[in-house]
């Protein structure tokens, strides 16, 4: 939950520009020059500020309408109101009805959200190109003539408040992210109201509350468009003037809430306990400047010391040295008005709140008191400036990255000029700022403990929000207020058609395999100077000895942190010193080893990239601290019902098979070094692996490379080993409850299995899948969270693997709704099986899959991905080209089939986690079977769960 950028409001520019912005030279030398942010900007009379960012190499385009309204502008008495009404904003128009957004974004191959943050409230869509000029049409649309009626508020109040339960009340953490780090820290500023409301505040919401705030800040002069992509800015221009010129603005002016919170007079050290916490964690508050102030830049600089990455302070520190820590992270945002800067951290078990306490303020006190190193500084600003560049390789990114200047500085040329200010910050920058930010006579501490430690003498939850926060009512006269209603059908402006299709861009891929074995693909992609590495060994956690589930993953986790030449903490300097990203990891059926650096510093990357790949030392000391984290965030999966769903679904599914190992205390404490040793050695072989190489690189560069690097990688003697048999799985159906009380809302699952990769049968299930649960139009989510509001979400997701993989039907609801969310999914099951998809569900959920196949392709490291998962399953880079025309040619009648073959509800498994007294006595009437399990029970070893 780590925040670092946001925005100011932006002022009116009175003329309209083509520029790009130029940031200043940085002074320190060998500093990457990075391309500024190319934009035409123009303003409407209405006040509506446009930016063009055209871009002839995606087949992309993405859209952003921010409006500067935020949860600090919620009205008196309706704390979450801006998040409630963001949900709002995607239902109907006068020309939309509700749901034709959705069909209009997703249903077209595109992606669309929107999020609420305490300055300011942004949507956006990521499109297929061709879609531009309709998206354009639908976001004046919701700008210019809103639809709210009550049931609509009523649906979208109970979506609202599922989410509340599912991101605040089931969450182990939830309260103190979403509550309490705004509570403690301010008494008078809105900041201090969490965001995401409460469930009182929500029910009181009212049709007129609606109207009003609309009618208050969703104005043109309240709002910036840009659009990044594949478009004519003559053409885009011509829409904006066509949707959006004639949406009105007001002559009034729009009320803000301007107050500044008192200055702290001492220090604060508040306890809080919730239910279902499974480690302590411990949070240090400061506060920070406003975007404004000259300090920020030395703030971001100092943040990513402290938690950027293996090498920062505090994960060096109380991670890996102490390791009184699991997780250290920070959670800031450069607001408008000064905030908060928090240092969380959870700790490990058996470790204290005064511990972490002391371990955490001890280390901002060290960076405060002495200086920091200048290996720490360059440091920082690489990873800073690699992170800039990685964002602007997508549409989006540079979409996103220009609004948020815009809003943030006052200056679409802001986000280039504070990357020069941050390559300009020195040593004594950081440590005047670490100062004046961290000061210990107005820091507050947070402890966040279980509930179990509560004393007998405390009540209540230790923070609330202050009853002095500043609020403003909404006064707007009712005669101010538009009423839009929908349009009769006949009457209605339709959307404009689409353009013409623009397809995706793959690049022509080379393949060599070198004299070890280890094949080795370049696709080159050179628009910006980046360069990613997928090295992928083609054995996974499957491969797992019976009473040894973790080892793949083990194994993938600790090639980074260690080798013979080279101490973990060597490993983690080198490459964020470099500004690279190195990680690891294992699936299914195989492991994984990503590398992504700026391509001038691709040779110091890839000799650390290979070391670690070929030259594992697995000393005992880091095994067990993978041991103790991995541990530790089983405790906390164990705490989250969601997750404990997934480790049961597993076991349902596939039982003792190769897919239904979980890896558990048990098996986690019984891996020894010598399992690590020996799967690295009998299955991560060049000749069981391969190696993709995208980016900043010719096809010869790209081999020179890998051979330089990868080519003395020797080859052992024997044979690889056989895969394992994955397909074995479980005999019968089960249902299967998991009582964890207390927790705020069930996650309930419904799984079957599917197909393998290879089976000509693979998209036919890929598109019943989708239909069922691939997306806002699919059934699942039309059915659960549109019509009756009973989830934040619902969705169906089918894994591929080279054996039949899981099908699973997933949602979280409020525990007294779980039975009927079961019932609803059975039907939907069903209904799969005894009807034929629409032409509307085929389509839409076809471009669903064709969008989103795009927009994994549009970055260096997503066509790595790709590449090297097609060559897990022995298929050619080529198949990339023939996605489209294999989705494309599914029809209705092959995904009934396919319903048919898999989707049967009476051979399902179900796992339903949370306050079973609550429903199981509901859920057990026609289910004489349903088996009850209390979490403190629950045996992940085993499959029978017990």
């Amino acid at each position: 939950m780590r925040k670092l950028l946001s925005f100011v409001f932006a002022g009116f520019a009175l003329m309209a520009c083509a520029t790009a912005s130029t940031p200043e030279a940085a002074d320190a030398g060998g500093a990457l020059e990075v391309a500024p942010l190319e934009y035409h900007y123009r303003e409407l009379p209405n006040g509506l500020r446009v930016y063009a960012m055209p871009d002839a190499n995606t087949a992309n385009v993405a859209i952003q309408v921010w409006y500067r309204v935020g949860w600090r502008d919620d009205p008196l008495g309706r704390s979450g109101f801006a998040h409630l009404f963001e949900h709002l904003l995607f239902k109907s128009t006068r020309n939309m009805p509700d749901g034709m957004f959705t069909q209009l974004t997703q249903d077209a191959g595109g992606q669309r959200n929107a999020s609420t943050h305490e300055d300011y409230t942004d949507y956006w869509e990521i499109m297929p190109a061709n879609q531009l000029q309709r998206l354009l049409w639908a976001e004046a649309e919701r700008m210019g003539s809103l639809v709210v009626d009550p049931a609509v508020l009523d649906s979208e109040t109970d979506v609202v408040k599922e989410e509340l339960r599912q991101r605040v009340l089931a969450a182990p953490y939830g309260r103190l992210f979403y509550f309490h780090l705004a509570q403690a820290n301010f008494r008078v500023h809105p900041y201090g109201r969490p965001g995401v409301g409460s469930l009182d505040d929500l029910e009181s919401s009212t049709v007129e509350d609606v109207r009003a705030f609309h009618a208050t800040y969703y104005r043109p002069d309240n709002a910036i468009l840009v659009v990044a992509g594949n478009f004519d800015r003559a053409q885009f221009d011509a829409w904006v003037d066509q949707y959006f010129a004639s949406i009105p603005t007001p002559n009034r002016p729009i009320p803000r809430v301007e107050v500044d919170e008192p200055v702290r007079t001492g220090p604060q050290d508040i306890s809080t306990y919730a239910p279902n916490v499974p480690l302590p964690a411990v949070v240090a508050n400061y506060i920070h400047p406003d975007v404004t102030s000259p300090d920020i830049p030395a703030l971001t600089v100092i943040d990513a010391i402290l938690t950027n990455g293996q090498s920062s302070r505090l994960y060096r520190s109380m991670v890996y040295e102490q390791q009184v820590a699991s997780q250290v992270f920070s959670n800031w945002t450069p607001s408008l008005d000064p905030g908060a800067y928090s240092a969380v951290a959870i700790l490990s078990e058996g470790h204290t709140a005064d511990e972490g306490v002391a371990s955490l303020t001890a280390e901002i006190a060290r960076l405060r008191d002495a200086p920091v190193t200048q290996a720490e500084l360059d440091e920082a600003k690489n990873e800073l400036v690699t992170a800039t560049l990685q964002n602007r390789e997508t549409a989006f990114g540079r979409s996103q990255e220009l609004a948020d200047a815009v809003f943030r500085y006052n200056d679409p040329a802001g986000a280039d000029r504070m990357l020069a200010a941050i390559q300009r910050v020195t040593i004594a920058d950081v440590q005047r700022v670490a100062r004046s930010v961290f000061d210990d006579n107005k820091r507050v501490i947070i402890r966040y403990l279980p509930e179990e430690q509560r004393p007998a003498n405390v009540t209540g939850a230790g923070l609330e929000t202050s009853t002095t926060i500043a609020a403003r009512r909404l006064t707007l006269a009712a005669s101010e207020i538009p009423v839009h209603t929908l349009a009769p059908e006949g009457q209605r402006v339709a959307p404009p058609a689409a353009g013409a299709p623009v397809n995706a861009r793959i690049p022509a891929t080379t393949s060599r395999t070198l004299s070890n074995g280890l094949r080795v693909i370049v696709a080159p992609q050179r628009a910006l100077p980046l360069i990613s590495a997928d090295l992928r060994v083609f054995s996974g956690s499957s491969a797992d000895a019976a009473g040894r589930n973790g080892v793949a993953t083990a194994t993938a986790d600790l090639v980074t942190r260690g080798t013979t030449t080279r101490s973990a903490t060597q490993i983690a300097s080198t490459i964020e010193s470099l500004g690279a990203t190195l990680t690891s990891g294992a699936g299914a059926d195989s492991s994984q080893v990503a590398l992504q650096t700026r391509s001038d510093r691709v040779e110091e990357a890839f000799t650390v990239y290979a070391d670690v790949v070929r030259n594992p030392a697995f000393a005992e000391e880091e095994i067990s601290r993978s041991r103790t984290q991995a541990l530790d965030g089983l405790r906390v999966a164990l705490r989250a019902p969601g997750t404990i769903a997934n480790f049961a679904m597993a076991r349902a599914m596939y039982g003792a098979g190769p897919y239904g190992g979980v890896a558990s205390a048990t098996t986690l404490q019984a891996i020894t070094r010598a399992d690590i040793t020996g799967f690295h050695a009998s299955r991560w072989r060049p000749d069981n692996a391969v190696l993709v190489i995208s980016g900043d690189v010719s096809a010869e560069e790209g081999f020179a490379l890998a051979e330089r690097h990868f080519g003395a990688w020797p080859r052992p003697a024997g044979a690889t080993p056989a895969r394992p048999d994955a397909n074995a799985h479980a005999a019968g159906a089960r249902a299967i409850v998991i009582d964890l009380p207390q927790t705020g809302q069930a996650a309930v699952q419904m799984g079957v299995r599917g197909v393998s990769r290879n089976d000509p049968d693979y998209f036919n299930a890929l598109l019943a899948n989708q239909v069922m649960g691939g997306g806002g139009s699919s059934r699942l989510y039309q059915e659960i969270r549109v019509r009756r509001g009973l989830s934040y979400g619902a969705t169906s997701t089918m894994q591929a693997r080279l054996a039949p993989g899981p099908i699973i039907a997933a949602t979280q609801t409020r525990n007294d709704a779980a039975t009927q969310v079961v019932d609803l999914m059975a039907a939907e099951f069903t209904r799969l099986r005894d009807t034929l998809p629409t032409t509307q569900e085929m389509d839409s959920r076809k471009a669903a899959l064709v969008g989103a196949f795009g927009r994994s392709v549009e970055t260096t490291a997503g066509m790595a991905g790709q590449i090297s998962t097609l060559a897990l399953y022995g298929l050619p880079p080529e198949r990339l080209n023939s996605y489209v025309a294999d989705v494309s040619a599914v029809t209705p009648e092959q995904v009934r089939a396919a319903g048919q073959r898999y989707f049967d509800p009476a051979r399902a498994d179900l796992v339903v986690v949370g306050d079973a007294q609550i429903f199981y006595d509901n859920l057990r009437r026609g289910r004489p079977n349903l088996e009850r399990i209390p979490v403190s029970n629950l045996n992940l070893d085993t499959e029978a769960l017990r």
